[in-house]
């Protein structure tokens, strides 16, 4: 990326964080960060999955997860206590959707900014499985659970584009007791997990999500109170 290129994706990425200061809401706007400051983040994910045989399968193969995730019902038939019946739980709770997610990527993208080396598929399974990294992981939909499950990402991806967002939640939720501690031990346990983005996560789907936990050494699901956007208005942190 060319000096003039990498000063519009900065400009681009620090106005879209102001408006997500104002919003935290706003998920096109947490898109259009990574779409800007993602390109070399993305290529080393790529390396290290290239490095293991599931991650170089995922890379060969390129499968679309979200035709699963969508799938509501066969998700419903999954065993009790299965990751992908945690899944479900979690994204029903939250009334969102991996289709979803895809039309916020979509409404942040400007389209002007290629990933590098053929990475697309990375950016796009990460994008994807991101409510499974919720279900497995045990943080909530709320701003402290989106902004702690980023430091694990960031602590395994060392992608600047989280880092960025990070500092935003860390700034809003400053004044809050408790905030800083849940988001400081999120970068602590992706640093102590298994990579997750070379996960073949649909064949974990079914199993207990206690064990894929395990598997994945991700620790019991914190104990925290989650904090809402409706929270960070009545503190006075936005308007």
């Amino acid at each position: 990326m060319d000096s003039t290129n990498h000063s519009t994706s900065l400009r681009r990425a620090f106005r879209a964080a102001r408006a997500l200061a104002k919003n935290p809401d706003d998920l096109p706007q947490v898109f259009t960060i990574i779409e800007s400051l993602s390109g070399g983040a993305m290529n080393r994910v790529q390396r290290r999955m290239e490095k293991s045989d599931t991650g170089r399968r995922l890379l060969e193969t390129k499968p679309d997860i979200v035709e699963l995730l969508a799938d509501r019902e066969a998700l419903r038939k999954l065993p009790e206590g299965s990751l992908g019946r945690a899944y479900l739980d979690f994204v029903e709770s939250e009334n969102i959707s991996a289709d979803g997610i895809r039309a916020a990527d979509k409404d942040g993208s400007a389209g002007e900014i290629a990933m590098p080396n053929g990475s697309e598929f990375v950016h796009a399974r990460m994008r994807d499985t991101h409510d499974l990294w919720h279900a497995a992981v045990g943080y909530k939909g709320d701003v402290l659970g989106e902004i702690a499950l980023l430091a694990f990402s960031l602590a395994q991806t060392k992608n600047l584009a989280l880092a960025l967002i990070i500092g935003v939640g860390l700034l809003k939720t400053r004044a809050l007791p408790g905030s800083r501690a849940v988001i400081f031990d999120g970068f602590r346990r992706g640093r102590k997990a298994v990579f997750l983005p070379e996960q073949p996560w649909e064949s974990l789907l079914a199993l207990p999500v206690e064990e894929v936990r395990q598997r994945l050494s991700l620790e019991a699901p914190p104990v925290y109170t989650p904090l809402r956007t409706a929270d960070l208005r009545a503190s006075g942190a936005i308007a």
